[in-house]
């Protein structure tokens, strides 16, 4: 009953906030441009504020209106985003992770094509092919990325390792579960999890790092099936890696799963690389010393990424400043401006290294590597469209509640024909 009532409570806040924005918008003046997103989160509002004053100083007389809505990691944001849309009132431009999160807005015609943008500013150049390729939804693309995070990492302390006698992180999935039983003899957990969408994470990693970066990607095309012996061995390793987790007493969030890492009940952590701002912000640790990182099993050489971007929705007031914005974002000196402050890397390849330190450091020079395959990201909406990863979503919950491994291939197989 208690929770009945506290989902009407959350549609009708919702709801009222997305009227008051619209009527706070109405009233405004044309000369400003209102950007919508969900960073309000140390780091990211500060780096949204430094673009935000380089845009107006870029374009005297224009108020940059900052629209962000915080709580649930984006989930309040996208509720009220909703509403708006479907009442014809967008913001100039809003966040959307970049990929196929974004394909529901396209085909309802909610933003408008980007591919001239790319072309004038000579973007093709600069982003990576993987990244231009993630960012193409038939043929074209509707969103400007402003940075990149990379999922597949596994995090740990150096010290610990070295108390438990490991020589190193695991290179594979296999080295894994052989250190896993060194370590549970010593009374400690060796992989720390949070919440339902963590243990999504680990699952894509897991894909990732045994079926190797192509099978991976034809696993989301459709070109492999969930029922493949390949997919199969996969999601036993998968199993056997979740059992030695403490998936049955599972952190809250993904700040109290590295918590564990970190306070020494557990060894490692899957997860993705806003963990280093946490680490060295929040809990005052030091690249190398104190934490290390290394891509997560078996996918060493490939970069498993997610990016946040922004669009030019259709009925936007000032379509013109909209524009203005997006080539704001796509620059060197907006990316340069955001991200160190965010604790995220460029989209560019050309951007200053000299700004980015310890972690962001390695990842710029990962990111930038020709060698590098640039893969998207299942749990962050690059390689899923919305109705396919909340089918996933709901079968994995079952899975990993039941273990029904088998039950769990042939449903998401199933949606997978359904909802493209």
């Amino acid at each position: 009953m208690w929770k009945g009532r506290l989902a009407i409570v959350t549609i009708l806040f919702v709801s009222l906030l997305a009227g008051l924005s619209m009527f706070t918008v109405r009233g405004a003046s044309n000369d400003q441009l209102e950007v919508y997103s969900w960073w309000t989160g140390p780091g990211e509002e500060e780096g949204l504020a430094a673009m935000a004053k380089s845009f107006e100083g870029a374009n005297p007389g224009v108020r940059f209106v900052n629209a962000a809505v915080s709580g649930g990691a984006g989930s309040n944001a996208k509720a009220i985003l909703a509403s708006r849309l479907l009442a014809n009132d967008p913001p100039d431009s809003y966040q959307r992770h970049a990929g196929l999160e974004l394909l529901d807005d396209v085909r309802s015609g909610k933003v408008q094509d980007l591919s001239d943008m790319y072309r004038e500013q000579d973007w093709a150049k600069v982003f990576p092919k993987g990244l231009v390729n993630n960012l193409t939804i038939d043929g074209k693309i509707y969103a400007v990325p402003v940075n990149i995070h990379r999922a597949n990492l596994i995090w740990y302390s150096p010290k610990a390792l070295k108390e438990l006698g490991l020589a190193g992180p695991p290179k594979t999935w296999a080295e894994f579960l052989q250190q896993a039983d060194v370590i549970k003899a010593k009374g400690k957990t060796p992989l720390a999890v949070g919440p339902e969408w963590t243990q999504k994470h680990l699952m894509e990693t897991v894909l990732l790092g045994e079926l190797g970066a192509d099978k991976y990607e034809r696993l989301w095309s459709g070109g492999i099936s969930w029922l493949s012996p390949d997919v199969t061995s996969a999601l036993d390793v998968y199993t056997k890696v979740l059992a030695t987790s403490d998936v049955k007493s599972a952190a809250g969030d993904w700040q109290p799963q590295l918590d564990k890492v970190f306070s020494g009940s557990a060894v490692y952590a899957v997860m993705g690389d806003w963990s280093s701002s946490y680490l060295e912000q929040s809990k005052k640790l030091a690249y190398k010393s104190d934490y290390d990182v290394v891509a997560s099993p078996g996918t060493d050489g490939v970069y498993d990424f997610l990016s946040d971007s922004f669009t030019l929705p259709t009925g936007a007031r000032r379509p013109d400043l909209a524009r203005k914005w997006l080539i704001e974002c796509g620059s060197t000196a907006g990316q340069n401006l955001f991200n160190p402050l965010k604790g995220s890397i460029p989209a560019r390849t050309d951007a200053d290294a000299a700004l980015y330190h310890g972690y962001l450091e390695w990842a710029l020079q990962q990111w930038r590597d020709p060698k590098m395959r640039i893969v998207g990201s299942l749990t962050h909406g690059v390689v899923a469209n919305n109705a396919y990863n909340a089918e996933i979503d709901s079968a994995l919950g079952l899975f990993v509640q039941h273990g029904d491994q088998g039950k769990f291939a042939r449903t998401v197989e199933q949606q997978f024909r359904e909802t493209q």
